[in-house]
């Protein structure tokens, strides 16, 4: 029959969580199917976010936005959903509002082991598991992160992992997918998107996924965590780099200021250049990824 095959295809095991603090809401998702991170996630800042998946009914997840953004209860959402789908008992969902307010379902046709775990603020669900131990120990990961001040991508990866490491998926693993979003973290704060990645078809798709996250996404977008000053000894080494490399068509006036709008300009350009424009600060400072990665460039040019 063509609903339990393609309830098998597309098991999985995914979180979905909001962090009100941050107005941040993400989903975290793993399968042994590809490109899952095209179907399973949605979310929208100060609405919602939610994950469908076993026979997965991609119109469930923007009319779950829709009704979470007109007010309705998690847990009405739900019913609203399966009640109006003939095909329900196949299909799996969590959710959860910008407030933390969560609530899942699992059909009862949905493919052993299916279950799913909710708590203050998350949802964890799966299909084809390898047992309850991975719901479990998935919303665990989550709230030792939570309570550890972890940010909430990295809470997320934490459950995927956790979840991974007790039996995961009963066929393996092949892809994974991380989206989060807040006001304004859209690219140049258009938009809500903070992080959208995903990993499409790999032997080990959360390790891959949590690569991409540190030594990429946050390594170009992450938040600053150390700003230097622009004092006039650093001043003198980052106009020397940008001098060197191009950046910058002249070095500073005898007798002038430490930093000057020339200087920022032209250092505002490599950050361009080098796709950190992200991290770009008019504070008379500099961020510390930006200065190391900057002395690693000119340090080429020798």
């Amino acid at each position: 029959m063509i609903a339990p095959l393609l309830a098998l295809a597309l098991g999985t095991f995914s979180i979905v969580a909001a962090d009100p603090a941050t107005g941040q809401i993400g989903v975290a998702v793993q399968s042994k199917f590809p490109a899952v991170g095209a179907l399973v996630p949605a979310a929208r800042a100060g609405v919602g976010g939610v994950a469908t998946q076993a026979l997965a009914n991609e119109a469930w997840r923007a009319e779950a936005l829709r009704l979470l953004a007109a007010g309705v209860p998690a847990e009405e959402v739900v019913k609203r959903l399966v009640a109006a789908d003939p095909q329900a008992a196949d299909r799996q969902i969590g959710l959860v509002d910008a407030k933390g307010d969560a609530a899942a379902y699992t059909g009862a046709r949905c493919f052993d082991h299916a279950s799913h775990v909710t708590g203050p603020g998350f949802s964890v669900q799966g299909n084809i598991l390898a047992g309850r131990a991975v719901p479990e120990a998935m919303a665990r990961a989550y709230q030792a992160a939570r309570d550890a001040g972890k940010p909430l991508a990295e809470r997320l990866l934490a459950a995927l992992a956790a979840g991974q490491a007790a039996g995961g998926d009963r066929r393996g693993m092949e892809s994974a997918a991380l989206l989060v979003v807040k006001p304004g973290g859209g690219y140049g704060g258009s938009g809500d998107v903070w992080v959208d990645l995903r990993v499409d078809d790999h032997p080990q798709p959360i390790a891959e996924l949590t690569r991409l996250y540190r030594d990429v996404h946050q390594f170009y977008f992450g938040e600053t965590v150390r700003a230097v000053p622009l004092d006039a000894k650093v001043a003198r080494e980052v106009r020397g780099a940008l001098l060197r490399l191009g950046f910058l068509k002249a070095p500073a006036a005898p007798g002038g200021g430490a930093w000057d709008a020339a200087s920022q300009q032209a250092l505002e350009d490599f950050q361009g250049w080098e796709n950190l424009e992200g991290r770009t600060r008019k504070d008379g400072t500099i961020d510390e990824v930006v200065l190391a990665h900057l002395r690693k460039v000119a340090a080429r040019k020798r």
